[in-house]
């Protein structure tokens, strides 16, 4: 090589001594981008911040509205005693603690039994709604009632007295005697499950049985599909109770009980021939019926207060020949 060569390679090999360049990540920071400047719009630090938003906000509506359902009593399960207690609502707590007194503990919830009543009474049951319901005509659409207590008996858009229609034959004795021991049956079972000494719990108003179809309602206040509690709808109830007299999935199809529990749960009861349901009549029991599509639904609602000035009597057969109307 050549010494001109020497010298220019001499050149190219930097001194020890010599401070070398460096390249870190603080410098590719500082450099300029090899494809040129990265490109901007106006309030871009804005609208990132808004996407991030609404990314949480979709996530949350989302999640929150994943519902779990329980089916809490199948129509083919056989249950003794089923039960689930829940807190009571505030302003039913201390209602129901000023008429009971401080020393008896308020318990809330809901209960299903299936040994209560027999099939065999259920159906007789079922009968004596058919019999006092068939008095009108054909079914009219939603709900329809028989009130034993007051005679009152849905007729289309209103309702006519049943013990003014004068109608010879239509009940026995034997009919109000099985209806006056169910209902002694459920009050005892209802006052055991709740701790509910049996002298301070009281048969009230209304009590009822009830139809329901699929046809379109007579009127809105047919819609029994409406989420409601039955201490504000009935100010006297304490504590509600249901017997079932036909069976979902056979008899009719909907029709089923529903909880609707808080953070979108909902507790459901599949009606079954005899099998009773039981729960508190406060806030703490939201519940509704999901609207029937076929068939007939036939029940009987059994309502309790411990409250003694709202008691009724149970009902009687020499009601009938009655000249008072409704």
């Amino acid at each position: 090589m050549s010494q001109d060569g020497l010298r220019e390679r001499k050149k190219s090999i930097p001194d020890e001594n010599t401070p070398r360049e460096t390249e870190d990540e603080n410098d590719a920071d500082i450099r300029e981008p090899v494809f040129g400047p990265m490109p901007t719009f106006p309030y871009q630090r804005f609208w990132t911040r808004m996407m991030l938003i609404l990314g949480t906000l979709l996530v949350v509506y989302f999640t929150s509205n994943n519902e779990k359902v329980v089916i809490f009593a199948k129509q083919n399960e056989k249950l003794n005693h089923r039960r689930q207690e829940i807190p009571c609502n505030q302003s039913y707590l201390n209602e129901l603690t000023k008429l009971l007194g401080e020393n008896e503990k308020v318990r809330c919830g809901r209960i299903v039994m299936d040994s209560i009543v027999n099939v065999q009474e259920a159906k007789k049951l079922a009968e004596i709604a058919r019999k006092g319901l068939s008095l009108t005509g054909e079914p009219a659409g939603g709900a329809s009632i028989l009130d034993l207590h007051s005679g009152a008996l849905s007729a289309g858009k209103n309702f006519v007295n049943l013990y003014t229609l004068n109608i010879s034959g239509l009940y026995s004795n034997e009919d109000f005697n099985l209806y006056k021991t169910v209902r002694r049956k459920v009050h005892e079972a209802l006052a055991f499950s709740f701790d509910l000494p049996s002298e301070k719990l009281f048969l009230t108003k209304p009590t009822f049985f009830s139809r329901l179809t699929a046809k379109p309602p007579a009127t809105v206040h047919d819609e029994y599909w409406h989420s409601h509690v039955d201490k504000e709808t009935y100010e006297s109830f304490h504590y509600t109770s249901l017997i079932y007299l036909n069976d979902f999935g056979v008899d009719f199809e909907g029709g089923r009980f529903i909880f609707d529990d808080p953070d979108n749960h909902t507790s459901i009861i599949e009606p079954k021939t005899a099998r009773v349901l039981m729960f508190s009549s406060g806030g703490e029991n939201i519940h509704r019926v999901e609207r029937v599509v076929s068939g007939q639904r036939f029940a009987i609602t059994i309502s309790f207060t411990c409250d003694q000035r709202k008691a009724i009597s149970d009902p009687s057969i020499a009601r009938f020949g009655s000249s008072k109307s409704f």
